[in-house]
């Protein structure tokens, strides 16, 4: 990372309320070939946080979802903070209270593109993941009851982009895996596991289009994972924010980009 900040833009996607156990058995069977190039796999990993808004504050303090085997394990980027037993030789330590503020101190412009409604600036709780960049953005368009809301945040991501030539830090919550996630599946009245996959093929055949817009410039790094999982009935629960498996247990991958300039 000491060598990648600075000299690559950086995209970190979340995808919201992904299952592990969903991503995986859709890449072991081929079908996800727009999220994960050549050569990408998902790690199965534990999330700092049983909820959108937990889990985003410690990543944004440089706490990635951890390995699920035995540590420590070395982090990406880690605030200054003494004692830390995951800062290592090749950790981009940043002297700041979060990362926008860190990248920004680096020289990097920093944006956030919401979609669940920890990001929808409409309250003071909907507005402070989005304080923490230079520049944010939600539209009703974003959220979890638009099927085409991976699209939009894509366009603005577009639009953002145009003409900006310093180094950026793009952050973007895809909504599309949160409930209601039904209208992904034809024929669907409710969600359920079957309509969470379906999601996650629709989000597979449009991120390429945020791929392709990130390695424009210059080279990328790319950081995907899930914030946490969510329920579907297992020991009778439904939804997140709480110390189940199917919600601690999460999706990562991260992964290189190539400068592929716009023809």
């Amino acid at each position: 990372m000491r060598e990648i900040v600075g000299s690559h833009d950086i995209l970190l996607v979340t995808l919201d309320t992904l299952r592990y156990d969903v991503a995986a058995a859709l890449a072991d069977a081929g079908e996800l070939t727009g999220l994960l190039p050549p050569g990408a796999r998902w790690e199965r990993r534990h999330t700092p946080g049983s909820f959108t808004y937990a889990a985003h504050a410690a990543m944004f303090a440089g706490f990635l979802p951890t390995p699920v085997t035995p540590g420590p394990h070395p982090r990406l980027f880690a605030a200054t903070f003494p004692g830390s037993e995951t800062t290592a030789e090749h950790t981009w330590v940043f002297d700041a209270p979060d990362l926008p503020a860190g990248l920004a101190q680096a020289g990097y412009h920093t944006v956030c593109i919401g979609g669940v409604g920890f990001f929808n600036k409409l309250t003071p709780l909907g507005s402070a993941l989005p304080g923490l960049f230079a520049e944010s953005h939600w539209e009703p368009e974003f959220g979890v009851t638009n099927p085409a809301s991976l699209e939009r945040q894509i366009d603005r991501a577009t639009e953002v982009l145009r003409d900006r030539r310093e180094p950026v830090f793009l952050f973007v919550n895809v909504s599309a895996l949160h409930q209601p996630n039904h209208f992904y599946l034809p024929g669907a009245s409710g969600d359920s596991l079957e309509s969470h996959a379906a999601a996650l093929r629709h989000v597979d055949r449009h991120i390429g289009r945020l791929y392709a817009l990130m390695s424009r410039r210059r080279p990328c790094l790319v950081i995907v994972c899930s914030d946490h999982g969510t329920a579907y009935g297992e020991d009778g629960h439904v939804g997140h924010r709480i110390g189940h498996e199917v919600v601690w247990t999460v999706p990562y991958t991260h992964f290189l980009l190539e400068h592929h300039a716009a023809v």
